[in-house]
């Protein structure tokens, strides 16, 4: 029924916090896991502001045992003292509990700062159900306590401190926003104070988190961070298992041409893997991009051709940003004044003078690097044109071979090869990103086994045009590692391994990763799976271990199964739970799942689609006899409410749902 009426008594006015707890998406993205971790990132930043400002040069980042996170500095403190345009509140309370305040709006107390719109530790106070903040300033300790966004105590004068300076801050996320028993993961906390200490060298960050945190041995109790030479540390850690195309990094710590801010910037270039570029502005991370990033291209880019064409090279003139960036390993960071951001989750840099003073300040540091090592600038170059010419050929869509002896064969940069010429006994591993495919790196037979790293979830191609398929990186990079063309170019003869093994996480988004990728090969390579060639490897979701016997078990009913057998005789019996392949050592996955001594292999086959439908127990009788296409279509296709009657027809017989 429509309303009768619409007036002034209709339109409501959100005072205060109540935005935040009404629409939190706005201010910090969503109320998902990373969101919540998201507030923890507002509050270290501040602290970080405090010591790029040259006040701070300790921070501490502590998990509590009953999930609260807290956080302190060494810098400046609050100011408690009343504010002029609140009589009767201090600056605290106001900084707390009001929106856009702070004191980062004209420039006086920070040149540069993460916090730029007044919102972060009043958006955290709002989404916490608890929070109290410790202020020491001028040798006097104040304590003030709120309670989604809503003081619980007046500001207390503790008495006299002569020893300590600076604030403290400590929360809990409101199980009301962020779901019942709302939990951080203690590896995001410790890579967040990781990548923090590496982004200013003057500062140093105490890590801790109480013992039932720690059982597992994921993350340690305590660690302290601090790294005097910055981004170059983090690179040479990230990639102190890559195989690097030239011997020194480019690196380097700049002043902004006009002096109001600094680039400090570290890259090179690695062999046969996929590069990146993590950059940041004034400490805070902007996975998008930005406008530093495209001053960080067009300088290299820029710097690259003209050395080429300095020394004779013709084909320099193909090579264009992405060749450049493509293998590039890449940490740029900026501190300006007054950046732009998009959206209050700071994830992309919008300044756009930011291109312009990168530009200038890399250019000529990239000119004097080429110059500098004459022999490893050609090898790049060389490495930089093979690319470039690859991409051709892929656009021209010409047929690719196998390796010969007399010619090296480009295949794509994150695909880690076997040693094995022909395809006999050889085998694919596709994993779920690059941490997995770290692991599967090491774990593997170098002569028989190859590991092409996946970055995330590929396209649906039931759902997805002809023109998406071919644009989709994954896919074409997958296409290419396996020889053998899709679609209507399909040639099994010419497929490149005997086995294709989809290797993930045994969770819910691996098993939808692994669903996408048997799409793709029932739709684009059908014969692959009629040859039997596709696998989906088995690792273990359990480890058991009592003395010197340990086993693995694929699932909680065979984890059952051991304890009632193998482990019967045994009083204590360990049980770790793996959280994924990333986090398994090497040899345990190279022991449990690619092994073939000691690994399960599925073959995926083509059945009768309802006789492979009458094993899954309790599946409705209507949906039986209906052939694997019109499934296919009916689960992976374009309309929304087939699958919607799929489950609504089998909801009833779903079992131990992972949510």
């Amino acid at each position: 029924m429509k309303p009768e009426s619409y007036g002034a008594q209709d339109i409501e006015v959100l005072e205060g916090l109540e935005p935040v707890r009404k629409r939190p998406g706005m201010y910090i993205g969503g109320t998902d896991e990373r969101a919540m971790h998201h507030l923890a990132s507002e509050i270290l930043d501040n602290a970080m502001d405090e010591a790029v400002a040259g006040h701070a040069d300790k921070i501490t980042l502590r998990l509590l045992g009953d999930g609260s996170v807290e956080i302190g500095d060494n810098g400046r403190g609050i100011p408690v003292d009343e504010h002029p345009k609140f009589p009767g509140k201090s600056a605290l309370e106001v900084i707390l509990t009001t929106l856009h305040s702070g004191g980062k709006f004209s420039g006086k107390a920070y040149e540069t700062s993460g916090g730029l719109h007044g919102v972060g530790s009043s958006v955290v106070n709002a989404l916490s159900d608890m929070m109290w903040v410790e202020v020491a300033r001028d040798k006097q300790l104040y304590k003030q306590s709120f309670s989604r966004g809503i003081p619980t105590s007046r500001l207390q004068k503790l008495g006299a401190v002569h020893n300590r300076r600076g604030t403290v801050v400590c929360f809990h996320p409101d199980p009301e926003i962020f779901g019942a028993k709302p939990k951080f993961k203690p590896a995001w906390l410790l890579q967040l104070a990781r990548s923090k200490a590496y982004l200013f060298r003057g500062v140093e960050i105490r890590w801790s988190c109480d013992p039932e945190w720690v059982k597992d041995g994921a993350v340690p109790a305590e660690a302290v961070f601090h790294f005097p030479n910055g981004l170059l540390d983090y690179l040479e850690t990230t990639l102190k298992d890559s195989d690097v195309l030239v011997p020194k990094p480019f690196h380097g710590l700049a002043d902004l041409p006009d002096k109001s801010g600094r680039v400090e910037f570290a890259l090179t270039w690695i062999e046969r893997e996929d590069g990146f570029i993590h950059s940041y502005c004034n400490t805070i991370p902007t996975p998008q991009g930005g406008t530093h990033e495209q001053g960080l291209r067009s300088a290299l880019s820029r710097s690259i051709k003209s050395y080429g064409e300095m020394i004779g090279l013709k084909k320099i003139s193909m090579v264009t940003p992405d060749d450049i960036t493509g293998g590039m390993g890449a940490m740029l960071s900026v501190f300006i004044r007054d950046p732009q951001f998009q959206g209050q989750t700071k994830e992309k840099l919008t300044s756009p003078e930011a291109t312009k003073w990168v530009e200038t300040v890399i250019k000529d540091r990239f000119d004097h690097w080429l110059s500098a090592d004459t022999a490893a600038s050609r090898i790049l170059l060389d490495e930089l044109i093979l690319k470039a010419e690859e991409r051709v050929r892929r656009r021209d869509d010409k047929a690719m071979a196998r390796k010969t002896a007399t010619r090296k064969l480009r295949l794509p940069g994150k695909l880690a090869d076997c040693a094995r010429q022909e395809a006999e006994d050889t085998e694919l591993f596709l994993v779920e990103g690059d941490s997995a495919g770290g692991s599967a790196k090491q774990g593997r037979n170098r002569e028989t086994q190859a590991i092409l790293p996946l970055r995330g979830k590929i396209l649906n191609v039931v759902s997805a045009t002809g023109d998406k398929i071919r644009a989709n990186q994954e896919i074409q990079d997958l296409i290419l590692a396996m020889g053998c063309g899709a679609g209507k170019d399909f040639d099994i003869s010419k497929l490149r391994y005997e086995r294709i093994i989809i290797m993930t996480d045994a969770d819910v988004d691996g098993a939808h990763i692994a669903s996408l990728l048997v799409t793709f090969f029932y739709t684009q390579m059908k014969p692959l799976i009629e040859k039997g060639h596709l696998y989906l490897a088995q690792p273990p979701l359990y480890r058991l271990t009592a003395g010197n016997l340990s086993a693995y078990a694929q699932d909680d009913a065979h984890k059952e199964e051991l304890m009632k057998t193998t482990f019967a005789s045994k009083k204590k019996v360990d049980i770790s739970r793996f959280k994924g392949l990333g986090e398994m050592p090497a040899i345990l996955l190279k022991e449990t799942t690619m092994n073939p001594a000691s690994r399960t292999l599925l073959r995926v086959t083509l059945p009768a689609a309802h006789a492979a439908l009458g094993t899954m127990e309790g599946i409705a009788q209507e949906t039986l006899g209906v052939s694997v296409d019109d499934l296919v279509e009916q689960l992976m296709g374009r309309h929304a409410e087939a699958r919607f009657q799929f489950i609504q027809d089998n909801a009833a017989f779903a079992k131990d749902i992972d949510i």
